[in-house]
């Protein structure tokens, strides 16, 4: 990770560049490869013609959103102030800064378009590995939103409260984990 110097030449957050095509991307291209030849075998070009056309649309549905997420990331990474964060969520944090990513992430409305782009402006302005983390577990398994608006109204309220208060310590441990593997990994590394 890079990092840029501020304005009064001390280091800032750590800048990830950014790979148009990266390794996961080419795993992707891969089996849409495999994917449109078994399809093509099958059900011949018509058939994968009508794959790309629905998957066409489908790109032009999640396109503003995905926009929005990203155009959010940005927006908060350069509203929030880098110090407050680090000192928050940031590496010394300990267990207040598991604690605060935890109830952030559950409290978080929206789907991945939101989430992601949110952890990654965290990430950019100062937030440490661990307390990200439990902000995305956090999303992911407590998320009130979809609790409030799915679960509860289809498993029932009880069911609903004990899952989430069995859930409440998966974040924190997931973070705590990230932050001691991250921290050892980075070490013996040098990254």
């Amino acid at each position: 990770m890079k990092t840029e110097p501020s304005e009064n030449g001390e280091g800032a957050s750590p800048r990830r560049k950014g790979k148009p095509f990266g390794w996961s991307t080419f795993i992707i291209a891969a089996l849409v490869a495999i994917s449109a030849a078994l399809v093509w075998r099958r059900d011949g070009f018509d058939g994968v013609w009508a794959i790309l056309v629905h998957d066409v649309s489908l790109f032009g549905e999640i396109m503003p959103r995905v926009l929005a997420g990203c155009l959010l990331g940005g927006l908060i990474a350069s509203v929030l102030p880098h110090d407050k964060v680090s000192k928050s969520l940031g590496p010394e944090s300990g267990l207040k800064g598991l604690l605060i990513g935890t109830a952030f992430g559950a409290i978080l409305p929206g789907g991945p378009f939101t989430a992601y782009p949110v952890a990654s402006a965290l990430l950019a302005v100062g937030a440490d590995f661990g307390a990200t983390i439990a902000m995305v577990v956090s999303w992911t398994l407590i998320g009130y939103g979809r609790a409030v608006a799915w679960e509860m109204p289809i498993m029932g309220a009880d069911f609903t409260l004990w899952r989430i208060v069995i859930s409440l310590p998966m974040p924190i441990l997931a973070g705590a984990l990230g932050r001691f593997v991250y921290v050892r990994v980075r070490h013996r590394f040098k990254l």
